[in-house]
């Protein structure tokens, strides 16, 4: 998937005060480490662009500046220890930081950073959390148990993680929703869960465009959560007919009053093809319960797609336009990568996004 997990490289800022006259063409970043050790160089990023290196100094201190002229976030790497901290044109920003005790760190020349001080700690704490994840897969698997049994218990682990950020950061974020560290702590979100949290999203987002007019980046995140909108949990499925095998029009709305799992796939497509068994499994387990699936191809050649329909036994109802990515249905979907599948309730409302393995058998175990 496009979206898939994006952790926390892109996160970390940092602001330098300094006396005198202010230039309002770039910021400038002072700093000093204390404990460095081995540390001798610290490095500013962007996202995952570096930005710029500095080296310390006999006095552990180093001098960075740069251009922003709409407050972004940007991470600040200290040896193995990362930063995050806002940066505009017109600030300076100090930073102080003891190794021995990398958390308690202080900012001054700017608020924004200063805050997001304890969304760093969360996010730290999730990191630590996936590399632990990291090392029990290797572990076990080295220990001789079977991949699948594993990946599906580390990922129940994960989502529990990923549940516990989510609700940290949102409360972080409404309790900032007046200043830009609510609106980075969401910018945190969206990279970790922007479906769980999707709802939460497109309403923050909404308020925080004309919160921050001025502000390029929260314009860019409100107009690309306007764009998700229609197609977000909670909105109306919209409806949309193609063509069976038998060259019968077959329409979404047909399945009204089903909870439908509207599946994008491929004959080509290999992760769609692995999961097909397990979608198999649950709809035979469900499928007089209220359960159905709509299958939409994103096939070309007609005769892979009857092919991979028969060798997957796939007995729902199945159409395509035979258009791979021009398909109308996956145009009006937003379908750029898949597998990707739409969770329909009864009533036309889609309640869930990309619903696989563990997770569509846990959903339709809650609701039917």
């Amino acid at each position: 998937m496009k979206l898939g997990l994006i952790l926390t490289k892109m996160f970390t800022l940092i602001f330098l005060a300094s006396c005198g006259a202010v230039d309002d063409t770039k910021f400038t970043l002072k700093g000093q480490v204390e404990n460095a050790d081995s540390v001798h160089n610290v490095v500013l990023f962007e996202g995952d662009k570096q930005i710029e290196t500095a080296t310390l100094d006999k006095n552990k201190e180093f001098n960075l500046e740069g251009s922003a002229p709409h407050a972004g976030l940007y991470t600040l790497l200290v040896g193995e220890q990362s930063y995050m901290l806002v940066l505009e044109n017109g600030e300076a920003v100090e930073f102080e930081v003891d190794l021995k005790n990398p958390n308690d760190y202080k900012v001054s020349g700017s608020e924004t950073s200063a805050k997001l001080k304890e969304l760093g700690a969360v996010r730290e704490t999730f990191q630590k959390q996936q590399a632990a994840l990291g090392e029990e897969f290797e572990k076990r698997i080295e220990n001789g148990e079977e991949a699948a049994v594993v990946q599906t218990d580390l990922m129940a682990k994960s989502e529990r993680f990923i549940a516990d950020l989510s609700e940290q950061v949102v409360q972080f974020s409404l309790e900032n929703k007046d200043n830009l560290a609510g609106f980075f702590g969401m910018l945190m979100l969206y990279s970790v869960d922007p479906v769980g949290q999707e709802q939460v999203l497109v309403s923050y987002a909404e308020e925080a465009k004309g919160k921050f007019p001025n502000n390029e980046v929260v314009q860019s995140f409100a107009n690309h959560m306007a764009e998700i909108k229609p197609l977000s949990i909670g909105q109306m499925a919209p409806d949309f007919a193609s063509l069976t095998p038998e060259g019968k029009e077959a329409k979404l709305s047909d399945l009204r009053g089903q909870y439908v799992l509207l599946d994008f796939w491929a004959a080509w497509c290999g992760p769609c093809r692995q999961e097909n068994p397990n979608i198999v499994e649950q709809y035979h387990r469900f499928k007089d319960k209220g359960f159905t699936v709509l299958g939409v191809s994103l096939d070309r050649d007609r005769g892979a797609w009857l092919k991979a329909i028969e060798d997957d036994k796939l007995e729902w109802t199945q159409i395509s336009d035979l258009k791979m990515w021009d398909s109308e249905a996956g145009r009006l979907y937003n379908i750029t990568a898949i597998p990707a599948s739409f969770m329909i309730d009864p009533d036309g409302k889609i309640i869930g996004k990309n619903l696989r393995g563990p997770a569509l058998k846990q959903f339709l175990e809650k609701n039917l």
